[in-house]
């Protein structure tokens, strides 16, 4: 496998593609306490890309990530 392809049968990579694929709302919880809430747009081997309501584009270390859920809308 190329290091430029994901490894699919991890399931992390699955999960947030299937967030890309389904433009999921989504909340990323930080290390740092901070929450960033959106849809995932992209992910790379080291960053998440999240788009927030006002359409401007967040991009997170994923190593900054201390969890990753789905958004329950209220």
């Amino acid at each position: 496998m190329s290091t430029t392809e994901f490894d699919l049968s991890l399931p992390s990579i699955r999960q947030v593609q299937n967030l890309i694929k389904k433009a999921v709302p989504t909340e990323l919880k930080l290390l740092t306490g901070d929450l960033v809430t959106g849809k995932v747009l992209w992910q790379d081997h080291h960053c998440v890309c999240v788009v927030d309501e006002h359409s401007q584009q967040i991009t997170v270390w994923k190593q900054a990530i201390a969890y990753i859920k789905v958004r329950s809308e209220e």
